[in-house]
């Protein structure tokens, strides 16, 4: 059996700055993991995130980057490994959510969603697979790469289409990537349902959006960072995505969750 090395292990975070991402490196802080927080925009939110995982006893750098700039998600695992190491694990969390469907569809919003979606991470899983292949023999065991789905995936409806089209794209670079990266990466997927309120929701469309699954409740933050911490560690696992919605996935919908509980006409 393959031993877990020693404490700490690195995560790369994306997004961490805040909301579910924020929650990911929190979380894994918790478990033992020193944490590189990356943002773009939110540096005090990115600055609050590495302070409190000090504060837990834990090691933390923040890094910033554009994602849809290629040179500067290029440089992010470097950056990683002079202040921190080479990552354990990398998850990609960062997201784009903007809304457009097949009427109202902007090919310049795909190419903004599949810049953060695809293109972000598959230069970020490149760079990975190269810094683990090239480290001293005997210093890197099997890592491992999180792609944040969602379980919108296994229950389509025309909302939110870039969205769905850059995410489905990132499903199948998951599985692509575990092909292409293996044995020195596993690379996994996970899909989480409703878990915090988003775009135009109130806080009572998402309770009751929340409640509309066949477990009566959806995911919340810590039941996603039990899901990576099982995933950053699961060495038989590559290539597949864990979908972790109280069963969302299962009720067919006309409309994204978003909009079950409102009245939205678009």
């Amino acid at each position: 059996m393959t031993k877990i090395p020693p404490e700490p292990r690195i995560a790369l975070v994306t997004g961490a700055g805040r909301r579910l991402g924020r929650a990911i490196a929190l979380g894994l802080a918790q478990h033992g993991w020193s944490i590189c927080v990356h943002y773009h925009r939110s540096q005090p939110d990115a600055l609050e995130t590495v302070a409190e995982i000090r504060s837990l006893g834990g090691q933390a750098i923040s890094l910033q980057a554009d994602l849809s700039i290629s040179e500067q998600t290029r440089a992010l695992i470097p950056q990683c490994m002079a202040q921190l190491g080479i990552p354990h694990c990398l998850i990609n969390s960062a997201s784009l959510f903007e809304y457009d469907d097949a009427l109202t569809f902007r090919p310049d919003l795909l190419e903004r969603h599949m810049a953060i979606h695809v293109t972000a991470p598959m230069i970020l899983g490149a760079a990975l697979y190269q810094a683990h292949t090239t480290a001293p023999a005997g210093t890197m065991r099997g890592g491992c790469i999180i792609n944040m789905l969602d379980q919108k995936l296994y229950n389509l409806n025309p909302d939110y289409l870039s969205y769905t089209l850059s995410k489905a794209a990132l499903n199948t670079a998951t599985q692509l990537q575990a092909l292409s990266f293996a044995p020195h990466l596993r690379v996994v997927g996970l899909a989480p349902g409703i878990t915090l309120p988003s775009g135009p929701q109130t806080e009572a469309e998402y309770r009751d959006a929340h409640r509309q699954t066949p477990l009566g409740h959806a995911s919340f933050p810590v039941d996603i960072v039990h899901a990576v911490c099982y995933l950053a560690t699961a060495e038989a696992v590559t290539g597949t995505t864990l979908v972790v919605d109280g069963g969302q996935h299962l009720q067919p919908s006309l409309r994204d969750v978003m909009f079950t509980a409102a009245d939205v006409n678009r």
